[in-house]
């Protein structure tokens, strides 16, 4: 039986920073509904209603996209362990990129990687929890440093045409907010 709260509790943050992996999900008015997995350290819990993930660059940009025509973002925690747990963050999200003033303020709180693209903000309008009952039991073996050196062997110059290449249109061609950047 699902349970709604409107704030996270510490209960639900230890939950969350206890999580390697968390899935973020998006949808345009019209076309394919995102749903991309994220790991590394890339989630921070700003406040009980708020949080925020960095996004690395990668081959899609479908998020920033959907943002642009409608805000509405979910993002789900999994819990692998034998205590069962699925918790989904419902709200609005906020998108910052480099050039943004407040992405400074923002980075600090993650590593440094070597292709940052975004930060999100998710303003948080519900949280549900359900059980997880159908959730594998897994251990992680470790996190994927591949993404990071691919980037890092491209030079700035090179991940700034590689986002040129694969990030300013969706698969379904829809603009990101980095065709408005200078």
């Amino acid at each position: 039986m699902p349970s709604f709260f409107k704030k996270l509790d510490d209960k639900l943050i230890k939950f969350i920073k206890d999580q390697p992996m968390f899935f973020v999900a998006t949808a345009p008015k019209e076309g394919r509904i995102n749903l991309s997995p994220k790991g590394l350290d890339s989630f921070r819990v700003l406040s009980p209603t708020r949080v925020s993930y960095l996004n690395l660059t990668g081959s899609g940009n479908e998020t920033s996209a959907h943002l642009i025509e409608d805000n509405r973002m979910t993002i789900m925690f999994c819990s692998y362990t034998r205590t069962t747990n699925i918790l989904r963050l419902y709200g609005t999200a906020t998108e910052i990129t480099p050039e943004d003033s407040e992405f400074a303020e923002y980075y600090e709180m993650f590593p440094d990687f070597a292709a940052p693209r975004q930060i999100y903000i998710l303003d948080i309008t519900s949280i549900q929890t359900s059980c997880g009952y159908g959730v594998p039991v897994m251990t992680l073996d470790h996190e994927r440093d591949t993404l990071d050196k691919y980037m890092a062997g491209l030079g700035p110059d090179g991940v700034e045409a590689y986002k040129q290449k694969n990030n300013l249109k969706t698969i379904d061609g829809l603009r990101t907010r980095l065709q408005e950047k200078p």
